[in-house]
């Protein structure tokens, strides 16, 4: 049985992360989507009031992966979840049940901070992930549809029209 350990990650981690992140873009076959620096990572998972936190996760004393969560807030439930926007394990490291003690750990995060819910999304391809995914209880939410304004349509609408609002900070 092999030796896996999961720690929160530190600021040094950044450079790690970051290859992680890429490797993973290449799997999903988004390489070229990656725009985020050491720096951003830094900042985002590691200054004071970033806005996401991420574990590391060794097999055997060797970097096998990571996973990068955030809270949200389910209005129905009147709390917070815990959603995981990335997981991701070296193809060396995976099916050695690494992949799973970081959704358990992810998974006690939740129940600790009185979460109500624990979500993450899945390409619809990965069937791999999605039949793990399954063995462990978790289900597709088939009726909801995912939506994103990224770039220069989201920069293009929040400065289309005039309601006279200004966002408010935070």
């Amino acid at each position: 049985m092999p030796s896996i350990v999961i720690r929160a990650a530190q600021a040094d981690d950044a450079r790690l992360i970051l290859r992680f992140i890429r490797e993973l873009a290449i799997y999903e076959k988004a390489e070229h989507e990656v725009e985020a620096s050491e720096a951003d990572i830094r900042a985002s998972l590691f200054d004071p009031g970033g806005p996401a936190r991420a574990l590391m996760c060794t097999v055997d004393g060797e970097y096998a992966g990571f996973a990068v969560y955030f809270f949200n807030y389910s209005t129905w439930q009147g709390r917070k979840g815990l959603y995981l926007e990335d997981l991701y394990l070296t193809p060396a490291h995976r099916n050695v049940g690494a992949g799973k003690a970081l959704l358990q750990h992810l998974a006690r995060i939740a129940v600790a901070e009185g979460c109500g819910r624990f979500e993450w999304s899945v390409l619809d391809w990965n069937e791999p992930a999605l039949q793990f995914y399954r063995s462990i209880g978790a289900w597709p939410m088939a009726e909801w549809v995912k939506h994103r304004l990224a770039g220069p349509a989201l920069i293009e609408f929040a400065g289309s029209g005039s309601t006279g609002s200004q966002p408010s900070p935070g």
